[in-house]
């Protein structure tokens, strides 16, 4: 059973007093349909005429809910793609057990999109790190061969050699005495300042 077909199986066990509310129920009965929710948010009215367009976009207007209208075929069309106001289209015109499982599907949707966002930016975070320690790398490869490296410098620029895959806490961690981040990313800026200016000359 379509999500529209479940709604409307719903509907047609419920009658309001509220003459709103009973509006919204018969129009989606005569004329409505809802979309899969999990592949769009998407509500329309496919009414008769003007004047029946108009009064749908009032009557769900009455609840706070902004409706667009476009032509279909001639006729005209009023949707709804806002996934919050869809399902305050569910609750007002009574479809409460459909309008819990949308809204249990946005939940889901909305958890989703955040993992998948922080995932991205993890993913952003490491290939940064991953790109900056091999810049490091080469910096101080460069510097050894060129038997450049400062002696004060000698022992953390071999410590980074021996730890690429270590973040900057990771290896401020096992200096002794030990180096906070931003110690051990001054370090790193000095040798790399000293290499590019030997690449220079």
């Amino acid at each position: 059973m379509s999500f529209s077909s479940q709604i409307k199986e719903e509907l047609e066990k419920k009658v309001h007093r509220d003459p709103g509310r009973e509006a919204l129920r018969r129009a989606f009965l005569d004329c409505g349909t809802i979309s899969d929710p999990h592949k769009a948010w998407h509500l329309e009215f496919d009414a008769a005429g003007e004047k029946e367009a108009g009064e749908i976009r009032k009557a769900l207007a009455a609840y706070g809910i902004t409706a667009h209208q476009s032509l279909r075929k001639g006729k005209p069309l009023v949707y709804v793609k806002e996934s919050e106001a869809i399902a305050e289209f569910l609750n007002v015109a009574g479809a409460h057990q459909s309008m819990m499982e949308f809204e249990n599907l946005r939940i889901e949707k909305g958890l989703r999109g955040d993992v998948n966002r922080r995932v991205n930016c993890d993913t952003a975070n490491i290939n940064k790190s991953l790109a900056a320690a091999e810049r490091q790398i080469e910096d101080i490869i460069f510097l050894k061969n060129a038997e450049a490296i400062p002696k004060e410098l000698e022992e953390f620029a071999q410590l980074r050699l021996e730890n690429p895959e270590l973040s900057l806490t990771e290896l401020g961690e096992m200096l002794d005495p030990p180096l906070g981040k931003s110690g051990v990313n001054h370090r790193l800026r000095k040798l790399s300042a000293l290499a590019s200016e030997l690449r220079k000359d």
